[in-house]
């Protein structure tokens, strides 16, 4: 159980909201959810989810397909062009091409109900585990020329609005949750490319390099992403001490 301290010691742990309109299931699954330490909300239709969204960003959402006023897959596209959000699809649809068209366009998962709780469990904690750190709740200041809105894949460099890609992102994600502290070049080859076979260090290192010409004011003089050579990167505040 995730409960008390568990393994996310002091840091809050992931929120999930629950989207379906059967309410036994909402119940059930909170309870369940919440004895393995989540912090859980619910919504019984896609319109409910959205004002939800609109008070609080979750770490990973939880979706039925069939809802009224407003389905499951219309509530996930609301959803992905918002923020890059993860998504569980927990719905009664079983077939292959169904599956194989949710996961290609919004989700990260998919699971069939009725669902079998350890199996969800599981599902949840790769999700979580793979797309590596939880999306941040609110603007990251980093300086007077750097804030990062990355619930939004957005950075604000000098007052301009500048998009990243989703890989971009989940590296940033990494980063940013260690502020200050160097992240290996592993760690972020995990967080980017964890699906991916036969990835190579040199995909960080491009990476790396267009995120400075994003974020940087002088991609060649850079005060935010730094390398530590041999090592990874590190993301660092305006100002803040920087080991050698």
């Amino acid at each position: 159980m995730l409960g008390g301290q568990g393994p996310y010691g002091g840091v809050a742990a992931p929120r999930i909201l629950i989207v379906d309109d059967d309410p036994n299931l909402l119940v059930i699954l909170a309870e369940q959810l919440r004895g393995d330490g989540y912090e859980v909300q619910t919504a019984r239709d896609g319109e409910e989810a959205l004002r939800r969204l609109g008070q609080a960003w979750p770490d990973l959402l939880i979706i039925d397909m069939l809802m009224p006023r407003m389905d499951g897959l219309t509530l996930a596209r609301e959803v992905k062009a918002r923020a890059d959000l993860p998504i569980i699809v927990l719905s009664a649809i079983d077939t292959a091409d169904s599956k194989a068209d949710l996961l290609e366009e919004v989700a990260e998962d998919y699971v069939t109900k009725p669902y079998h709780y350890p199996e969800l469990r599981a599902r949840v904690t790769r999700v979580l585990r793979r797309l590596g750190d939880r999306v941040p709740r609110q603007r990251l200041e980093l300086g007077p020329n750097l804030a990062l809105e990355l619930h939004r894949r957005e950075a604000i460099v000098g007052g301009e609005t500048v998009s990243l890609t989703p890989t971009e992102s989940r590296l940033l994600y990494a980063l940013a949750a260690n502020l200050g502290q160097t992240v290996t070049t592993e760690t972020l080859l995990a967080r980017g490319w964890a699906d991916t076979e036969d990835v190579d260090p040199s995909y960080v290192w491009v990476t790396m390099r267009r995120l400075r010409q994003k974020v940087e004011l002088d991609a060649n003089k850079p005060v935010h992403l730094l390398t530590v050579r041999g090592i990874g990167y590190r993301l660092v505040s305006a100002g803040q001490p920087v080991d050698a």
